[in-house]
């Protein structure tokens, strides 16, 4: 029983360097449609946001184009002027630039009501 563990470890081992260079996908890499590359048109793709980091203390930042960009920092010509958790907004000479996070997405803030508020007995104690 050992001696089929080792050699199970063993060829595990040998194993593994093979797999690591098949060329696997890197699962941290964005998504090839999030580059801002040319597209096959020929259309320019702008700056594409990638990230958006606000912490309590400290500067927001954002990830724009694979650059960190610090709020009121600049990005090619423009200058970041405002963040929030979902979009990032770029002044320059070309205007104003809004970047989303999550672009074709609509986020829909909904309230689910319990039984009780449909009553009109949410009201009162709590």
């Amino acid at each position: 029983m050992a001696d089929r563990l080792i050699r199970g470890l063993a060829l595990l081992c040998f194993a593994l360097p093979a797999v690591a260079g098949s060329g696997l996908a890197d699962p941290t890499r964005p998504p090839l449609e999030l580059k801002a590359e040319p597209a096959a048109e020929g259309e320019v793709v702008g700056p594409v946001l990638q990230s958006v980091m606000i912490p309590k203390k400290g500067k927001p930042m954002a990830m724009i184009g694979g650059q960190q960009v610090m709020l009121g920092g600049k990005y090619g010509d423009s200058r970041l002027t405002a963040l929030s958790e979902r979009e990032a907004i770029l002044t320059g000479p070309d205007g104003i630039v809004r970047l989303f996070l999550t672009p074709g997405i609509e986020k829909i803030n909904s309230i689910a009501k319990t039984p009780a508020t449909r009553r009109g007995q949410g009201k009162g104690k709590p």
